[in-house]
């Protein structure tokens, strides 16, 4: 081993539970990390990629054991250090961020406090309260976060999805450790967001001279931060070497694949599919405020969702609802299913004023308005069966048992699941089945308008790419309207005929697709695309370049 060489798995081996569909999380898996290097560990969802960082830090679950090999850090076999060993290593030597921070979070303790813990836990002796203090501001505006005084008072629930990450770094960063796992830090995050996360791991990479092993499943993000590339499947090491040989040469047909997957990568066949026709679906001034209750003597606090929004959507098009966290795209397509009351504005609905609606009307135009949500896994009840989850929405408006049953079966085989699958429970299939579960469910009551709110965003980039292409034939097949919410433009590109870009609750840009990646007109819309990762995977004769991103 040689002298810059931080970390050193070799033929590393985790056994899984018997009974299970492979004997194996992780097998035989040989990689190494150096100093000033960042390693992107790349694969789907069960490739064993984050099996492999926990086996590092030894925070493997109780059910799994590590069966053989090595993992080397600074020569010495972690597999085999003692448990005294292992804790002055984790958040020191060697920090880990984890894909989810509200999760890894304390959600009853100030993020203040949880840095100066994470400090304390490695420094003697103790240092001074005016210095720890100093300590976490240091590290709090380190990482970019804005008047870190105050900040470090908030709870988490306070903080928004890229500022807790960014918390999580300062808590990583804060015993400059020798060596940073990142596991899949940037996944749920806006693309701006996920840029300025990726930018600001590199920086203080570089600055520091660590080595960091990064998992994720784009490549997109590959793209733009790797020097070296791992590429797992079902526990193996399929393919590695440096990010140009890997990107721009792949052997292996699965890593080709994943980098085909990539959404921005495939043609956008869907630009000019002569959409035209009076609006199914016309809003018009749309508004909505929440009020926040700010304490007893304080005022209390109002935010526009959306304001004076107005949108149209004709029969069979898509139309993609782009943003970042907070723009107000999820609350209008709440608004669209009149799950969310609107503070004014008009919506007519294939010929009906649908704010009026109340009672037995709006239950009936109701079923021609189906959603699917982002989360697969907290949308369908655990204790209902699959069958009974697609059906029971064609029963309540009167279609018999064994009708709706059967159109269930129908459903399921048309998304690309089996028949069985109609007794079995959610926690048995994967987050792609679960989502496509979802969509049988939505397209049960035969709707008009299919509202899909990030619907592929917490996916893997070849299942998101899977239930793109189904979307796209089931929009065709049923004549369906969609609006597409999503704070990917990469996916946007795919799958709509037209962009509405939001701001702060305002639509700041529309047009059609091709107008919009070609000619951004606004500064907001040219900064999403800008931020798009890995924008230059797809160079190449057969791409057209547009301003920050590559559509074949």
């Amino acid at each position: 081993m040689t002298d810059d060489v931080l970390l050193s798995i070799e033929n590393l081996s985790v056994a899984l539970p018997q009974g299970g569909d492979r004997g194996f999380a992780v097998e035989e898996v040989s990689l190494s990390v150096r100093r000033n290097e960042i390693v992107c560990l790349v694969g789907e969802s069960g490739s064993g990629k984050s099996i492999t960082a926990h086996a590092v830090l030894r925070l493997l679950p109780a059910n799994l054991d590590v069966a053989s090999g090595a993992i080397r850090f600074h020569g010495a076999d972690l597999a085999a250090a003692d448990e005294a060993t292992m804790r002055g290593l984790r958040g020191g030597p060697i920090s880990m961020i984890f894909q989810e921070p509200l999760s890894a979070l304390n959600p009853l303790a100030r993020v203040g406090d949880q840095i100066a813990e994470a400090i304390l836990t490695h420094t003697k002796p103790r240092p001074s309260k005016a210095a720890l203090d100093a300590r976490v501001l240091e590290l709090v505006a380190a990482v970019g976060l804005p008047d870190p005084a105050t900040l470090v008072r908030s709870y988490p629930f306070q903080l928004s999805g890229g500022q807790r990450q960014r918390i999580m770094i300062a808590m990583a960063m804060s015993n400059n450790p020798a060596l940073l796992l990142a596991d899949e830090p940037t996944t749920a995050l806006d693309v701006t967001t996920q840029k300025q996360i990726l930018l600001l791991i590199r920086k203080l990479q570089a600055e520091r001279g660590m080595g960091v092993l990064f998992i994720t499943h784009d490549f997109g993000v590959v793209a733009d931060i790797a020097d070296r590339v791992v590429v797992m499947r079902g526990g193996r090491v399929v393919e590695q070497g440096s990010v140009d040989e890997v990107l721009r040469a792949p052997k292996d047909d699965y890593t080709k694949a994943l980098i085909a997957a990539v959404p921005g990568s495939r043609p956008a066949s869907t630009l000019d599919r002569g959409i035209g026709g009076d609006p199914l679906l016309d809003a018009q001034g749309l508004n909505k405020s929440f009020v926040t209750g700010q304490g007893l003597f304080r005022p209390d606090r109002r935010v526009a969702a959306v304001h004076d929004v107005a949108l149209t959507l004709r029969p069979r098009e898509t139309v993609a609802v782009v943003g970042e966290s907070g723009s107000g795209k999820s609350t209008l397509g709440r608004i669209i299913m009149r799950l969310i009351e609107p503070d004014s504005g008009a919506i007519d609905f294939d010929g009906t004023d649908f704010l009026q609606l109340r009672g037995v009307q709006l239950r009936s135009m109701r079923r021609k308005v189906q959603i699917v949500f982002q989360d697969p896994y907290a949308a369908l009840d655990p204790r209902q069966k699959v069958g009974d989850a697609i059906a029971r929405g064609p029963m309540a408006y009167g279609v018999p048992a064994v009708e709706a049953i059967a159109d269930a079966k129908r459903l399921l085989a048309r998304v690309g699941l089996k028949d069985s699958a109609i007794e079995r429970y959610p926690h048995e299939f994967s987050g792609g089945q679960r989502q496509r579960i979802c969509i049988a469910r939505a397209l049960a009551l035969k709707p008009l308008v299919l509202v899909a709110d990030e619907a592929v965003s917490a996916l893997d980039v070849s299942v998101q790419a899977q239930i793109l292409a189904l979307l796209a034939e089931l929009r065709e097949e049923m004549n369906l309207a969609m609006l597409f919410i999503t704070h990917d433009l990469r996916v946007a590109a795919e799958i709509a005929d037209r962009i509405v870009v939001m701001r702060r609750g305002e639509i700041v840009e529309q047009g059609e697709t091709r107008s919009v990646f070609s000619a951004p007109q606004h500064a907001y819309t040219r900064a999403l695309l800008d931020a798009i990762p890995g924008r230059s995977l797809f160079a190449g004769p057969q791409a057209v370049e547009l301003p920050g991103a590559m559509i074949a």
